[in-house]
């Protein structure tokens, strides 16, 4: 194949690709070293930096995706709502998350024990949304189950991998961000698994770095900085 026939079929694949496509994926498709592929996504990715391209080729979740720009996450964000409903998320989910995501693997009791309440249905509604995934069970009296953030979290959240979370505060704002603006974050309620009081925007999907950051909550936060006590020692997955 010649540069610019590998330049064309590299286009197609991420573009066609559900999931953000790996190296090794690339490389067996178009039948070259990975070395030579990595090259091409230098490249490709290049050729989208350029002002006049509306989108991008980012590496996220340990692959290569398209994603719009920074610059038209406002329009894109209005076009999409225009399309269908919200998906939602309540500020404890979002609360819940920190703690998986900083503290991870962890169980259930560890989880109440650091937010105070009981998680239950909001770790239903995260697996639902495939924001966290099951991890095995520790090795104790019970063998709970251990949670981890998934690559659905990674792709929401616009990270390569977990070693790319942002300081407590701003994992708040971006989190804040990726939901689509404060205003779409409501009073809590009791964490019941019931109402939603945060909405994630569903252009979040193909922007979740937007630039939009509001002030965090000091719930949230306070929860978040909980939850990373003796984190750095804490096994994370991906």
């Amino acid at each position: 194949m010649t540069l610019q026939e590998i330049q064309a079929a590299l286009e197609a694949i991420i573009y066609a690709a559900d999931e953000p496509a790996t190296l090794d994926q690339i490389s067996r498709a178009l039948g070259i070293e990975k070395m030579e592929a990595r090259a091409a996504l230098d490249f490709l990715v290049a050729a989208y930096q350029t002002d006049d391209r509306g989108i991008e080729v980012r590496k996220v979740a340990h692959g290569w995706k398209f994603y719009t720009k920074a610059q038209h996450h406002d329009v894109v964000r209005k076009f999409i709502k225009s399309l269908q409903p919200p998906l939602r998320l309540t500020m404890p989910a979002l609360e819940t998350l920190a703690v998986i995501a900083y503290k991870q693997p962890v169980t259930v009791p560890e989880i109440n024990e650091i937010r105070g309440v009981n998680v239950g249905g909001v770790i239903k509604t995260l697996l639902e949304k495939h924001l966290i995934t099951t991890a095995g069970r520790k090795p104790v009296i019970g063998r709970p189950i251990l949670y981890r953030t998934s690559r659905q979290f990674l792709m929401r959240f616009g990270l390569s991998d977990l070693e790319e979370l942002p300081s407590l505060k701003e994992f708040e704002q971006l989190a804040q961000a990726a939901l689509g603006s404060d205003e779409g974050i409501a009073p809590t309620e009791p964490e019941d698994g019931g109402a939603a009081s945060a909405e994630f925007s569903a252009s979040a999907e193909n922007n979740p770095a937007s630039p939009e950051h509001g002030e965090p909550s000091a719930q949230a936060s306070e929860t978040a900085r909980t939850a990373s006590a003796g984190a750095g020692s804490s096994e994370q997955g991906t």
